[in-house]
């Protein structure tokens, strides 16, 4: 009889704390299991020999043609970060929705009717943008190194004085690459608030400086624990 297998994939898990999170909150073993290219993702999910898995970066795309059932929500989002297999079929949801809901509310961030920024367009940001737009922003811009697909790039983001909140959904500024930050949130003289779902180290460059502007600033680990809380439930 195959023995349970829960745990994390993704192509760098050397930052992550998930493997702490899950055993401090659940009863099981968990693996972190790096894979770095997308074939190793493919065929450890063809082989289905998990009961349940986490996915990061850059992974929450690719996984979902491998799930016979997604959730309406991750669907929607088209990021799926939980994997739960159950007599062979795969579910896929997405708990970071939640996740990030919780951090933004934890901290008295309030998007209704605001100008929003998201930087970064992978998995995170479908899940950040749903978020937003569920909780009623009035715009919401994205920020990108090529700016394909509608993105302002990165230097051109810096000339809209209306951002109100600046959410990082990039790698910029993790561990090990720790004091790299991709825009200057002094450019922002309406700015009321920056998250980061970043959360190796807690305090990003991008928080600091948010920060040094007197903003409300978080990083991501409380994102990680409740989305973690969120993924057991289905685990």
């Amino acid at each position: 009889m195959q023995q349970p297998l829960y745990g994390l994939i993704g192509s760098k898990l050397g930052h992550s704390y998930s493997k702490i999170i899950h055993e401090q909150i659940a009863d099981y073993t968990y693996e972190l299991m790096p894979l770095p290219t997308e074939a190793e993702v493919c065929a450890f999910l063809e082989k289905r020999a998990f009961t349940a898995i986490n996915v990061t970066i850059p992974y929450k795309q690719l996984v979902i043609p491998y799930c016979d059932e997604v959730d309406p929500r991750a669907a929607a989002i088209g990021a799926v970060n939980t994997v739960v297999n159950r007599g062979g079929r795969l579910y896929g949801y997405n708990t970071d929705y939640a996740g990030f809901a919780y951090l933004a509310k934890t901290h008295g961030v309030d998007f209704a009717g605001k100008t929003v920024l998201i930087l970064g367009t992978g998995g995170t940001h479908s899940t950040v943008t749903a978020v937003c737009r569920d909780g009623g922003a009035s715009e919401i811009l994205t920020a990108s190194r090529t700016g394909r697909d509608g993105a302002l790039l990165y230097a051109e983001a810096m000339h809209r004085p209306d951002v109100q909140i600046i959410v990082n959904t990039t790698p910029c500024g993790m561990y090990p690459n720790v004091g790299r930050c991709l825009i200057d949130p002094k450019a922002f003289p309406r700015l009321e608030a920056v998250l980061d779902v970043v959360y190796n180290p807690f305090h990003t460059e991008l928080l600091l400086r948010a920060e040094d502007c007197g903003v409300t600033a978080a990083g991501g680990f409380e994102m990680l624990v409740a989305q973690a809380v969120f993924a057991t439930e289905h685990f």
